[in-house]
């Protein structure tokens, strides 16, 4: 009988294989990191060719939480980050700087047609590390914000002053301030408990826990549980003058000036705070300290008549496509955009009739209109009628997901499956009258509960419609069986995405446009003869599986090493 144990050969063998892989990783590691920190080109401004003829046009500011390599629920990924900026990049966008802005505010300067005023926030080391290459790729410049009392904490998650004065000398980055600090105050818990103040480490790691009402240190007097102020007026102003003397003096020591960019976290009022008086005492300083200031987040555009200390920006959540942020753009400023298709074999097969369609590997992720749907149609579907599909759906639980089958032409006539807000449903539609013939609520035990609207859905869909019967399961689970339908007419298959509500979120913020996610959508017969499959296959599939492994690896190495 054959020693089953490995023979000092062959661990010798497995010992080296495993030093080469290693050796081969942290030399990629090695390069990613010094493609990120060694910088080798210069920052061109725009061409004065192109500038506008008239005021009119004004700018859009987009601003980022945050970069990481792999992004989470805040920080963008770095691909993710680049599909944007090359998007915008492709549209004709030129960045701008804060004196193009002073100028254009001040002094009436003309800004190219199409500019954009770029931001990071939070100053974090990974959004210079990882945005740093992007800029350079795409000749864009961009301003970091900070917060001046990360400076004294020595945070290696931050970047400090000699950090900044770096990022400034490469010609791509310019300065700006989001304030002293990032602190909550009169904080809530989602069971209504009195919190009281919170810095940001504290919120973080109770974020699931809060309710949305809280405010931000300079936006309010410090309240009680019953929202009585504890500090009297007096006390109120100290308080805050004290935040914006602290924040001047690290400032012009550490980095040598005061930045004239500032980002007020954020009243988004119209005004300098939640409370009058406590807007008067922030107006004061913020006039006297800056040039200018992003008082407002949710709208990109800028015009020649917005105040120069409200200025708005959108902000990308990591969660949005490329169509989702350029759809935010295109509803903003009215102005023709080229939104991304990705494989356009993959887009062939589909008709395009509302939003916008992107076709990124086995998915298809389809951007609804501002408040409105997104609907493609699966092109040569409208002979079927028996057949089974399976797709993924993952969209946001909160927003529309659904999937229409023996629809006609204006869609009068459908059998809908859909998924809204974690609630499946099946309608039926005859003659343009619409029915719902079943209704589960995918989460009965929190069904008042809530949901974030950036929490991710993930359900995966089986659906058989014979003759007068619909079969439906979610995630293996059969939840009807053999429901009886109406409508057995021949019809198309078609995709649809919708807005349903601004939903809650803990950050306020108001977005109207949603991503439908329709990963791995497979149409077959009642004979199993597959019409239609977007699943990864053959070189294709094999590319993606070696792509994800070694970016999971490298991605262990980066946050282990």
């Amino acid at each position: 009988m054959k020693n089953k144990e490995f023979s000092p050969q062959r661990k010798d063998r497995i010992k080296i294989i495993r030093g080469m892989l290693q050796g081969i990783i942290l030399l990629v590691i090695l390069r990613i990191i010094i493609r990120a920190i060694f910088t080798f080109s210069v920052y061109k401004p725009y061409n004065s060719d192109i500038v506008s003829k008239d005021r009119k046009g004004g700018f859009i500011a987009v601003s980022y939480f945050g970069v990481d390599r792999t992004g989470d629920d805040t920080l963008i990924s770095t691909e993710a980050l680049e599909k944007q900026i090359k998007a915008l990049n492709d549209n004709g966008y030129v960045t701008i700087t804060q004196k193009d802005i002073l100028d254009y505010y001040t002094k009436g300067k003309v800004l190219p047609e199409k500019s954009l005023f770029l931001l990071f926030e939070d100053g974090r080391i990974d959004t210079a590390m990882f945005s740093q290459k992007i800029l350079e790729k795409y000749n864009y410049k961009a301003t970091m914000l900070t917060y001046a009392d990360k400076f004294g904490k020595k945070d290696s998650k931050f970047l400090m002053p000699k950090d900044l004065l770096k990022l400034k000398d490469s010609s791509y980055w310019e300065l700006g301030t989001n304030g002293y600090r990032l602190e909550y105050i009169n904080v809530f818990d989602k069971d209504s408990n009195y919190l009281g103040k919170l810095d940001s480490i504290q919120f973080s790691k109770l974020s699931s826990k809060i309710n949305r009402k809280y405010n931000h240190y300079l936006m309010d007097y410090i309240r009680d549980e019953q929202g009585i102020p504890m500090e009297s007026y007096e006390e109120m102003k100290q308080r805050i003058n004290k935040d914006y003397e602290i924040l001047s003096n690290i400032y012009n020591k550490e980095v040598g000036y005061m930045p004239t960019l500032y980002a007020i976290m954020h009243s988004n009022t119209g005004k300098f705070g939640t409370n009058d008086k406590v807007s008067e005492v922030n107006e004061k300083w913020i006039k006297d300290l800056f040039s200018m200031n992003f008082n407002r987040e949710g709208y990109s555009l800028n015009l020649s008549n917005s105040s120069i200390y409200d200025l708005t920006r959108v902000q990308p959540q990591a969660y949005w496509s490329t169509n989702h942020l350029l759809m935010r753009i295109w509803d903003d400023t009215k102005k023709d955009i080229g939104f991304v298709v990705g494989d356009e074999e993959k887009a062939s097969k589909f008709k395009e009739i509302k939003g916008q369609a992107e076709f990124v590997d086995d998915k298809i992720i389809l951007t609804s209109l501002p408040k409105e749907k997104g609907l493609i149609k699966l092109l040569n579907s409208e002979s079927y009628k028996d057949i089974n599909i399976s797709v993924r759906l993952k969209g946001n639980v909160i927003g529309c997901q659904s999937i229409y089958l023996r629809c006609n032409e204006d869609g009068s006539n459908s059998i809908g499956v859909q998924l809204i807000n974690n609630t499946v449903n099946v309608i039926e539609s005859s003659n343009g009258d619409k029915k719902i013939i079943y209704s589960l609520n995918l989460n009965p035990k929190n069904k008042d509960e809530k949901i974030d609207i950036k929490k991710p859905g993930n359900k995966k869909v089986y659906i058989t419609l014979i003759g007068k019967k619909l079969t439906l399961a979610i995630d293996e689970k059969k939840i009807v069986e053999d429901l009886k339908v109406s409508n057995e007419s021949e019809g198309s298959i078609y995709l649809q995405s919708a807005w349903g509500e601004y939903g809650y979120s803990q950050r306020n913020i108001a977005d109207d446009v949603y991503d439908g996610i329709f990963q791995g959508l497979k149409v077959t017969n009642i004979n199993n003869k597959v019409l239609y499959d977007s699943s990864l296959k053959g070189m294709e599939a094999i590319t993606y599986n070696i792509k994800s492994s070694f970016n999971k690896i490298v991605n262990w190495f980066i946050k282990n090493l």
